[in-house]
């Protein structure tokens, strides 16, 4: 199991402006969406005592998340995924699974996970089953990506962070979704062993610290 380096800051407007420039001359923007620009649409899942939202609150040190998530509106292309985090490292799993699968879990229906073969599949299964792991909130938002070759780095901008409250009826695009408050932008910075210089001045803001926002805790504070 690979873990990368992440920095998380809270930026605004300008920030992002002069960011925009910046990447666009040093990185390549990520080849999704048009000039590395697209929608995501999450699912998030939690337990019964909201493990996964505590943790995060409380700064846990090792903890982990399900979700779901599609891009563009394209349900053709649905993904699973568990984020794991260790003394600061992130590690991410990720699974394709169909429309039906989807629909089924959205309704309860997950017996077919039980023998899957895919074992990531198997593992929100068996939570779902002896944790009571279930959806808990929609999170939408725009995202802006940038990729640069050493030290394989990525570089996003969300914003337009949008919460489902307590809605999680995933598949529908009308599902309503509302802006969550300030803040509203979120930069991430991720990497392998190492940050180039080029990038680490890149990315440099002044009096700009690296956080530990969640997008998943902000929209569960509207449900």
């Amino acid at each position: 199991m690979k873990f990368r380096n992440e920095w998380k800051h809270e930026i605004n407007a300008l920030d992002m402006l002069i960011l925009r420039q910046r990447l666009t001359a040093v990185m390549k923007p990520e080849p999704h969406g048009i000039n590395g620009k697209y929608n995501v649409r999450s699912l998030y899942f939690d337990d019964l005592h909201d493990t996964a939202l505590k943790e995060k609150i409380n700064g846990v040190n090792m903890r982990e998340k399900f979700r779901i998530r599609y891009y563009d509106g394209d349900t053709s292309f649905i993904r699973l995924e568990k984020k794991s985090k260790i003394n600061g490292l992130c590690n991410k799993l990720l699974e394709s699974i169909s429309i039906d699968e989807t629909q089924k879990i959205l309704a309860g229906d997950i017996s077919f996970m039980q023998t899957d073969d895919r074992p990531l599949v198997r593992e929100l299964y068996l939570k779902m089953k002896n944790k009571g792991i279930r959806s808990k909130t929609i999170v939408d938002y725009t995202r802006e990506a940038f990729t640069f070759p050493a030290g394989n780095v990525r570089v996003t901008m969300d914003y337009n962070i949008r919460t489902g409250m307590s809605c999680t009826d995933f598949l529908n695009p009308d599902c309503i979704t509302v802006p969550v408050g300030s803040p509203n932008i979120i930069l991430e910075i991720k990497w392998d062993e190492y940050l180039p210089d080029i990038i680490k001045c890149a990315v440099e803001l002044e009096s700009r610290r690296s956080s530990a926002f969640s997008k998943y805790a902000i929209c569960r504070i509207y449900g």
